[in-house]
This record gives structure tokens, sequence and C-alpha cells, in this order.
């Protein structure tokens, strides 16, 4: 008996402890695709807008799926070149759709938005009413196409990212049918609750300082997507910050503490 209450306590006493990752929530916030009513909200800061990093990966997806740029999950494949963002040895291959999405390349988001150009590829941020829809980039730096969503000047809410996602969930974007059935083939997260279809995606961010560095100590995470099951429909968007330089990006973390919350939250609405 006596060796049993240790190991609870010596349980109790680890899981009590602070994560060595842990990010400070923002807001994490749920709401109805159909309806727009919103049954889920925590945090302080759910209006706030921050950079969407690559969480803006959804928006260009639907636009390079538009335009015909992208043909499906496996075409285009287009080479790693030298001098593209290789920040992750996983970048360094040639990569497709599906593999664009699921290792988040940003060369590849990059190849899409230039291929596009400046002039459409703003008219898609404005038409989708994507967060402050400023396009422009960096200031003076003439970027927009291949910086506008990292650090830059494109930003959005966590309030925001939800109205954009109902508009996709209930298809009330100007973008083709195809659009939005390729882009929720590459968004599938695996291993969702029973009974679910989950789409999501994450987003790592840092703000920018006076002057124009990045805090690299405390990075924004996102996690937003949707969820089908029946005739139920739901969108949901998590904003974090870390509050000390991490090993881990914040984005899978903020995914990974959403998901093992996931089924509590859904459970709260009733059906």
């Amino acid at each position: 008996m006596e060796t049993r209450m240790k190991k609870t306590f010596a349980l109790l006493f680890l899981f009590s402890m602070p994560h060595a990752a842990e990010a400070r929530e923002l807001c994490t916030v749920f709401a109805d695709a159909e309806t727009g009513k919103v049954f889920f909200k925590r945090g302080e800061h759910c209006d706030q807008r921050v950079t969407p990093a690559s969480s803006f990966k959804i928006a260009i997806s639907l636009m390079g799926f538009d335009s015909g740029f992208l043909k499906d999950e496996h075409s285009p494949r287009l080479p790693f070149k030298q001098g593209y963002p290789d920040w992750r040895p996983s970048w360094r291959e040639a990569t497709d759709p599906a593999k664009w999405m699921k290792e988040s390349v940003v060369w590849f988001s990059q190849q899409i938005t230039q291929a596009l150009g400046p002039e459409r590829f703003a008219k898609y941020v404005r038409d989708f009413g994507y967060g402050n829809e400023d396009a422009s980039g960096d200031a003076g730096k003439d970027n927009g196409l291949t910086r506008a969503w990292l650090s830059s000047s494109l930003k959005i809410s966590p309030l925001e990212q939800i109205a954009f996602l109902e508009k996709i969930v209930n298809r009330r974007l100007p973008v083709s049918a195809s659009a939005y059935e390729m882009t929720g083939k590459i968004t599938l997260i695996d291993a969702p609750p029973a009974g679910w279809e989950l789409h999501g995606k994450t987003g790592s961010g840092a703000p920018v300082l006076p002057g124009g560095a990045q805090d690299e100590a405390h990075f924004y995470g996102w996690f937003v997507g949707w969820g089908i099951k029946g005739q139920r429909k739901i969108v949901f968007a998590r904003l974090t910050q870390d509050e000390k330089r991490e090993a881990e990006s914040s984005g899978l973390r903020a995914r990974d503490g959403l998901l093992k919350e996931l089924p509590s939250i859904l459970n709260s609405q009733s059906d």
C-alpha cells in the first residue's frame, strides 16, 4: 500500500509541474460554421491581429487551385533550389501540394504567390476579406508576394480566422469547387476525434520589434481549421504566444494542445 501511494504522489507531482514548452494562450474560439454562433471562447485577445504565418497556407491553397497553378495533391512537384528558405531539412527536397501543406514549406507558398503576381494575389486577399487585407509586405521593400504573411503587413485575429473559415465551409468565397475540394484534401488532420473529419493548419511567426527585428523569444502559435460530423460543422482557432525561446514550433504545440482538449470542447456543444 505504501509503495502504491508513493507512486500515486509521484505521478501527481509530475503532472502538476509546468511543462518546459508551455505558451500563453491568447485565444481559443469555436463556432458553429452554419450559424456563426460562438459556443466556446477563452482568452482576452480574440480580436488581436497578428501575423497569420503558415496558417495563411489555407488561403494560398485556395488561390493556387483556383488559379490552376496547383492541379491536385501531387501536381505540380517543384524542385528545391539553392537560395530558397530551407529552415527545415525536409524543405530541401522536391515538393508537391500534399507535402507542402504537411511540412509547411515556405518556398512552395512563395512559388504560388509569385505565379499569381501582385495584382491577382492582392485581389484574392481582398476578396477573401482576410484580416486587414494588407498584402503589401515590408514597408518600402516590395516583397508582398514572398513576405506579406510572414511577420509582415498581413495580420489577422482569431475571430477573423473564424469568419474566413466559415466562408470556406459554406463555400462563400469566389473560388472554384475544385479549389475547395483539393484544399480540403491536403488539410485533412490524421487521427481526429471519433466520427469527425477534421481539417487544419498550424502557423508560427514572431512579433516585429521597433526597428524591424523579430522577437524570436515570443513566437505566436496558430492552429486553425474546421470539422464536420454528419450535419454538424464547426470552425476553430487557437492563438498562443511563447514566453521564452523554445526548441519546438509554437504552431505544433498550439495544435497538439488543442487536439488534446478537442473532445471535451466538442462535447460541450449540444448536438
